[in-house]
C-alpha cells in the first residue's frame, strides 16, 4: 500500500537573509504520517526562499555560504526587476526551491553533520514548508 501524505508548516524568519535549520521540522512531519521507509520531499513555495542540504554542526557554514551568495550576487546592481529584490530571486534561483532525502526507519537520512536548512533571501517574512512523504511500496 502506497501513502502520500503533504504536511505544512510556518517558518517565521528575522533577518533579510539567514539559513533556518529546519531539520526538526521536517522530521516532526515525517513522523505525523507514520511511513518508516520511503521518500521525503521538501518543498519552499516562494520565489525569494529556497531550501539546502548542508553542515549543521558549526552555524558558521551557513554564515560562510551567505557571504559568498552575497558575493555572488550582491543587493545592489543594475537589476532591472522594479520591486526591487531581484537577489533574493536569483539566490532562490541558485540554491533550489526542493530537496529530496530518503526516509529510513521513520527518519530522515541525512549524513553525521547534515541538517536541512530553510534559505531565507527576502525577509523578514512568514513563510510555508511543504513535506510531502511517500512510502516504499512493498
Amino acid at each position: 500500500m502506497e501513502v502520500e501524505m503533504i504536511q505544512t508548516f510556518q517558518v517565521r524568519t528575522s533577518k533579510q537573509t539567514e539559513f533556518i535549520d529546519i531539520t526538526r521540522s521536517v522530521q516532526e512531519a515525517i513522523k505525523k504520517t507514520g511511513v518508516e521507509e520511503g521518500i521525503c520531499f521538501i518543498f519552499i513555495p516562494h520565489t525569494t526562499a529556497a531550501v539546502t542540504i548542508n553542515e549543521n554542526a558549526d552555524p558558521s557554514v551557513s554564515q560562510d555560504i551567505i557571504m559568498e551568495l552575497n558575493k555572488l550576487v550582491p543587493f545592489q546592481d543594475r537589476y532591472q526587476h522594479l520591486e526591487g529584490h531581484s537577489p533574493a530571486h536569483i539566490k532562490a534561483s541558485l540554491v533550489g526551491s526542493s530537496q529530496t532525502v530518503f526516509v529510513e526507519s521513520g527518519k530522515l537520512s541525512l549524513g553525521t553533520w547534515q541538517g536541512v536548512f530553510f534559505c531565507e533571501f527576502d525577509g523578514p517574512r512568514n513563510r510555508k514548508v511543504y513535506v510531502k512523504v511517500i512510502s516504499e511500496v512493498r
